[in-house]
């Protein structure tokens, strides 16, 4: 089988910049889930600002991880993976979700986590979870070959 290998474009000592910017993201909405179970069983205040502060964070992070995986996918050309895209649309659904659900948590008291703040946040890991696993996949069907 012989096929052009797809290359990132930017890269640092050869690790492509979204590689290294997306755990940022997966930790800040796994972490913003996982606050609001843990409110929706205390009731306590803080763990909603923990919520909203992973949400924020993880938007801005994400939304420039993206940015430098669009840059990559754009730069491929006939090179491009097709799950690619799919990967692309599934991030930016989930980055959608995270920042719908900032807002969402913003909102006052209890109505600002349960049950619409918490279902988001399982929503958008679960989505994320997909998006992340063709992203991996593309990786090392794609970019690992080059052994």
């Amino acid at each position: 089988m012989n096929r052009s290998v797809f290359r990132p474009t930017l890269r640092v000592l050869g690790v492509p910049l979204h590689a290294m910017l997306v755990p940022f993201p997966i930790a800040c909405f796994t972490g913003a889930l996982l606050t609001d179970i843990v409110y929706a069983q205390t009731a306590q205040v803080q763990w909603t600002n923990f919520s909203q502060w992973f949400l924020a964070f993880g938007a801005i992070v994400g939304a420039i991880a993206g940015l430098f995986g669009l840059i990559d996918l754009l730069a491929a050309g006939r090179t491009r993976p097709t799950s690619g895209w799919f990967h692309f649309a599934l991030m930016a659904v989930v980055l959608i979700l995270a920042a719908f659900n900032n807002f969402v948590h913003a909102r006052d008291g209890w109505t600002g986590v349960v049950p619409t703040g918490l279902t988001l946040s399982a929503i958008t890991v679960a989505v994320m979870i997909v998006g992340g696993f063709l992203g991996h996949r593309m990786a090392y069907r794609h970019i690992g070959e080059v052994a």
